[in-house]
């Protein structure tokens, strides 16, 4: 609240008319940005905010995502609370594969609606980020398929001066369509690059074994080629699909129910399940392939297999979200992600303090007084409204708004003050006055 004040009511106009106009309208030709995130961060720039200190630490938040990302395995899903008063943004790494489709989904719960910049970055092996895709500037939801194996990272960030509440979920599902009526990725049973001929040559897609004459359907939008025969493949098709650039390959069919040049639409018959070519010999399955367009035959099991269905972690309760934490065990990992695999960050002892950023009912992202991020086991912690011990100070000293030597101070000590100590961070501990006021003390 504090902070708003001295924005002032014309600082408030100022970011509400920017928020309006991000991604459409005038804005869109004076700014070519590649999200509505970086039209964002222009106006701001352009308006001189990156020079106040509110503007300069929105900035500097989404910066700080790209680096202190967090590492998540999908589905997953978390509560968190944005304030209006201190800048946010997260980021998530988690692995993709040419054929996932991710839905990144963020809801909030505030007194006023919020903007949220969803931006998903390639994340090579030295770190280097590179924008591939965001959601748009009137929606929280961004359905998204990655064209790489590799990690990506998703960065997760409200506009300024908003507070709230607020829930990311990311699932995975098949970009494809399954290509064999009434089955599922269950019934595949030969997969992609195992030997063939005796190791001569790598098996180039996979085998969906189904009663002769079932319907070998469409699993994409596109148009037909190849329709004929193969003395590999025996029938054949392809179906071509321009938007993620791959041909679809159907072999061993019985009968083919398509011809060169047909649009088909997901869900139409492309011919029948048998065992022609070199499945003569062999019960009756689809060979299903997939070749891009730049790299040749590419696993298709990603594809089509079987979506992991809606995140189910519990849910943190939300009065929790901004409380004040502290570690009850001689020492508790704070990790890169919601997992007790998750490799450590550092190890912090008995009595830190910590705040709770977000996080599910098993596992507490938090943030130290430093402003590093990470996940703590939930049941590592408790809070800190008991004191760990009532102490009277020796000598004067200053209350300080935060565990560092350079922090504002909120008011002097004088000697002989009775403190309750609520915890501890570095050389610093966090006290409460009896009229309730809390603060740092350096602990020397």
């Amino acid at each position: 609240m504090a902070l708003m004040k001295i924005a002032g009511y014309g600082f408030v106009l100022l970011l509400v008319g920017l928020a309006a106009c991000t991604g459409i309208g005038p804005a869109t030709s004076l700014f070519k940005s590649s999200s509505p995130h970086e039209q964002y961060s222009q106006s701001l720039k352009d308006a001189k905010l990156d020079q106040t200190a509110l503007g300069t630490d929105w900035l500097q938040a989404g910066e700080r995502a790209l680096g202190d990302s967090l590492t998540i395995t999908v589905p997953y899903r978390e509560s968190g609370y944005f304030s209006a008063s201190k800048p946010l943004a997260t980021g998530y790494k988690l692995k993709g594969e040419r054929g996932d489709r991710f839905l990144i989904k963020v809801e909030t719960v505030g007194t006023q609606a919020a903007q949220v910049f969803i931006d998903v970055f390639s994340l090579d092996e030295q770190g280097k980020t590179s924008l591939v895709t965001a959601s748009k500037a009137d929606t929280n939801v961004l359905n998204w398929e990655p064209r790489r194996n590799q990690s990506y990272l998703i960065r997760v960030q409200p506009e300024l001066l908003r507070s709230g509440q607020y829930t990311i979920s990311i699932t995975r599902e098949p970009a494809l369509s399954f290509p064999v009526q009434g089955k599922d990725s269950r019934q595949i049973s030969s997969y992609f690059g195992v030997p063939r001929d005796g190791g001569r040559r790598k098996h180039e897609g996979i085998d969906i074994f189904a009663p002769k004459g079932t319907p070998a359907l469409a699993s994409a939008n596109g148009i037909v080629s190849g329709v004929g025969l193969n003395r590999l493949g025996g029938n054949v098709a392809f179906v071509n699909d321009a938007e993620r650039r791959i041909r679809i390959y159907y072999a061993h069919l019985d009968s083919w129910h398509v011809k060169d040049g047909q649009r088909v639409a997901v869900g139409d018959t492309i011919g029948f399940v048998g065992n022609t070519g070199n499945a003569r010999t062999t019960a009756p399955h689809l060979h299903y392939g997939i070749y891009t367009y730049d790299e040749g035959a590419t696993n298709p099991l990603p594809f089509i297999r079987l979506g992991r269905g809606p995140a189910k972690q519990p849910m943190l309760a939300t009065s929790r979200l901004g409380d004040s934490v502290r570690v009850i065990d001689a020492r508790t990992a704070v990790r890169t992600g919601p997992s007790s695999e998750a490799r450590s960050l550092q190890t912090l002892p008995k009595g830190t303090v910590l705040t709770i950023a977000g996080g599910t009912d098993f596992w507490l992202r938090v943030v130290t007084p430093t402003g590093a991020t990470g996940y703590v086991a939930n049941k590592a912690m408790e809070s800190i409204r008991r004191p760990l011990r009532q102490v009277a100070l020796a000598t004067q000293k200053p209350l300080l708004d935060n565990a560092d030597p350079t922090a504002a101070p909120v008011s002097l000590l004088a000697a002989g003050s009775q403190l309750a100590v609520l915890g501890v961070f570095g050389a610093f501990e966090l006290v409460r006055q009896a009229n309730g006021t809390t603060g740092w003390v350096s602990a020397q």
